[in-house]
């Protein structure tokens, strides 16, 4: 995963002030804001047209589609997070008898949870 870009980096400019990177990476250090999934999916419709891969009535209906479609998988992430969490709660004395992590337990439960619900992260 690449590593966030804060503002001072030129890469933070890209995409007319936007921050635009080459896959839809999505992590707590790096969020998607509304206007960014909205570019994202303009992007998307106007490129699958100039490929004559699409062909719509409406774009903006398309695009609108596309972002929702976004948002809804970029919630499944934000609420499997939140689940990770209270589970790390309810165990934050085992944790601290078994010298691991935060972070490493974080990951650790996240996959489990994820294969458990079929979540492709």
């Amino acid at each position: 995963m690449e590593p966030p870009v804060s503002p001072g980096d030129p890469k933070y400019n890209a995409g007319r002030g936007r921050r635009v990177t080459p896959a839809l990476l999505y992590s707590p250090q790096m969020r998607l804001t509304p206007d960014e999934i909205q570019y994202i999916s303009r992007k998307i419709v106007k490129a699958l047209l100039a490929e004559e891969k699409l062909e719509v009535d409406s774009e903006g209906r398309v695009a609108e589609g596309i972002a929702r479609v976004i948002t809804d998988e970029l919630m499944v992430e934000d609420r499997l997070n939140e689940e990770v969490r209270e589970v790390l709660i309810q165990h934050a004395s085992e944790m601290q008898r078994s010298n691991i992590t935060y972070t490493e337990m974080f990951k650790m439960v996240k996959r489990k949870l994820a294969k458990e619900k079929g979540i492709v992260l």
